[in-house]
């Protein structure tokens, strides 16, 4: 049985471990209600946005737009994906991850040659451990986000995939269900498929938009940018993912931390009293060894 010396110790250390958790899980709530703020007032411009892009990509004739068009040979597939940059948020990074290297083995069985662009350290970490080509790397960025950073992956992506580096490209991040819900999802980019409308159908007569200049000026124009949004949603999508698992983890640790206390005190009771039926023992057995 450990001494009352060592109970005692961890009983102290648990307690500090707890102090440390709450702490955290304090830091990621607040970090969450601007995250969650942001990602709420994003989302209905990027799906107004899809559906302008599909209105556009259905009148355009041919869709002939290179961003639209499928390379006859596939050959290079490329993976954006975005992680954090900090862990002790539970199975969070690992999710996305294991999304992404799934997807990569698929892509692989295919016969194309997998190479990831990475946003966030965990992902590039993971990506350089992988086996798999890791064509560009950001890391602690996901502090501060910004268009900027959305806008030079996306960038990046439409170069090579214009100039037939890349066949395929596809999108990996964590999306923001609701605070117990951030499963990864997964999006191909390019070649890009003319999106549907998110709206419902309404009935009676529908809108005609007129649209100057003609619909194919417009949609060189807005096609790159749409595949901006969209990194950009998703790099929202993954910040506000990330501090919500990262409250949910520091609250089950610090529940741990709660139920560790207790079965330590408890310990530490039983052995205190162990101690002290000991030293009665001895006491009686030495005055009865006196008298006799």
């Amino acid at each position: 049985m450990p001494s009352l010396k060592d109970v005692k110790m961890k009983i102290v250390g648990v307690g500090k471990t707890k102090q440390i958790t709450k702490a955290m899980n304090m830091v990621a709530s607040a970090k969450l209600r601007g995250a969650q703020a942001r990602i709420e007032r994003f989302r209905p411009y990027a799906a107004k946005y899809r559906q302008v892009i599909g209105e556009l990509a259905s009148k355009a004739e041919g869709m002939s737009h290179s961003l639209l068009a499928a390379h006859e040979n596939k050959k290079n597939c490329a993976i954006i994906m975005i992680t954090s940059d900090r862990g002790l948020c539970g199975g969070f990074n690992a999710n996305i991850i294991n999304r992404a290297m799934k997807l990569a083995e698929e892509k692989k069985a295919e016969g194309m040659d997998v190479s990831f662009i990475c946003v966030g350290r965990k992902g590039r970490d993971a990506a350089k451990k992988s086996g798999f080509k890791l064509d560009l790397g950001y890391g602690d960025r996901m502090g501060s986000l910004d268009f900027a950073l959305a806008s030079t992956v996306g960038k990046e992506a439409i170069h090579c995939y214009v100039n037939g580096d890349y066949d395929e490209v596809w999108l990996v991040y964590g999306e923001f269900v609701s605070m117990a819900q951030q499963p990864p999802a997964c999006l191909q980019l390019m070649p890009l498929k003319a999106p549907k409308s998110e709206e419902p159908a309404r009935e009676g007569p529908g809108s005609e938009y007129i649209y100057e200049p003609d619909e194919a000026k417009l949609l060189s124009d807005l096609l790159p940018r749409y595949i901006n949004v969209q990194v950009y949603r998703a790099l929202l999508d993954t910040s506000a993912s990330e501090h919500a698992a990262r409250m949910a983890a520091m609250d089950n640790a610090t529940r741990n931390c709660n139920d560790m206390i207790q079965t330590l005190t408890l310990l530490y009771n039983k052995t205190r009293q162990a101690s002290i039926t000991s030293e009665l023992i001895d006491i009686v057995g030495g005055a009865e060894a006196l008298n006799g």
